[in-house]
């Protein structure tokens, strides 16, 4: 079975909890990910994807003063990169998760993975 390395996508975008969520929108759209991952001073804090976006759409917010920590997920649930891909499909769908920060053995942020490229990843190697 693969392991989360193998799928994960590195080159992930970092925001601060002060951000707007239209600078952070922007960024998201312009690299095509559907999660960032929020950290401050270096350590990771939360992480906010396309799902909170909309939410805070929904309340009407003003993107260009509504901030990141307002809407993120705080202490998200990670992944390592050795984890198998199976057991990060699980975790993903028993919590209704379509990303998850993947953390190297010291806590430091590798990548991001979505639950398409775990999905993708267990159906081929069956």
């Amino acid at each position: 079975m693969p392991r989360i390395a193998d799928v994960m996508r590195p080159d992930f975008i970092e925001v601060a909890p002060e951000d707007t969520l239209g600078e952070v929108a922007e960024r998201m759209t312009a690299k095509n990910v559907g999660a960032v991952v929020v950290k401050d001073h270096g350590t990771l804090i939360g992480i906010l994807t396309e799902r909170d976006l909309l939410k805070a759409m929904a309340a009407r917010v003003h993107s260009s003063e509504a901030r990141v920590r307002q809407w993120m997920t705080e202490d998200p649930v990670t992944t390592t990169s050795d984890s198998d891909v199976e057991e990060a499909a699980q975790v993903m769908l028993e919590h209704g998760f379509r990303h998850l920060p993947v953390l190297d053995g010291n806590g430091h942020v590798l990548g991001v993975v979505s639950l398409r490229r775990v999905v993708g990843a267990v159906k081929a190697a069956t």
